[in-house]
């Protein structure tokens, strides 16, 4: 976040980084926020098992996650879930069927920023297990596992983890 300088506002190099959300600029006092994005994470489950993906791109390239991905303007959450599942899978998702379980705060690092994220955690129950049509752009394969078999260190980020770590055990 450091590497921006220059104000989008005066064009001089008097941008400066709170650290934490903001920039600002000592020359015109322009305010430039880096707010929390909003994204969801969809738990697919049948029975004791849930349907995870393997990411085919960074962050966490190669490891485990769950359908999602971030909110677009003038989309609710839900809409998010049906989109995402539709575009990464191909899976047509009612969406009054969709159980919003929480949320958690996560860090997504892309390309050298962080993006402070808030991760609102959905569950979709299947009748049957089914074969995904992958979007392999962004995903290389999809797994069902058991609940019971889940390591979390192969999870690729750390509000995931969390989740799933109390998701499982409560249950």
């Amino acid at each position: 976040m450091q590497m921006l300088k220059f104000c989008p506002k005066c064009g001089e190099k008097t941008l400066h980084w709170d650290g934490e959300k903001k920039w600002s600029c000592t020359n015109c006092d322009y305010v430039l926020y880096h707010n929390v994005a909003g994204a969801v994470a969809v738990i697919i489950s049948h029975r004791d098992e849930i349907l995870l993906t393997k990411r085919n791109q960074e962050p966490g390239k190669g490891k485990l996650d769950l359908a999602g991905g971030f909110v677009d303007p003038k989309e609710s959450a839900e809409e998010t879930c049906v989109r995402e599942l539709f575009e990464e899978m191909k899976i047509k998702v009612n969406i009054s069927e969709l159980k919003y379980l929480g949320s958690l705060p996560n860090v997504y690092l892309y390309k050298n920023i962080d993006y402070n994220t808030l991760d609102l955690f959905f569950e979709y129950e299947v009748a049957e297990k089914f074969q995904v049509q992958l979007e392999e752009k962004e995903i290389s394969e999809a797994i069902w596992l058991k609940k019971s078999d889940l390591n979390l260190d192969e999870i690729a980020f750390d509000s995931q983890k969390a989740f799933l770590k109390n998701y499982i055990f409560s249950a």
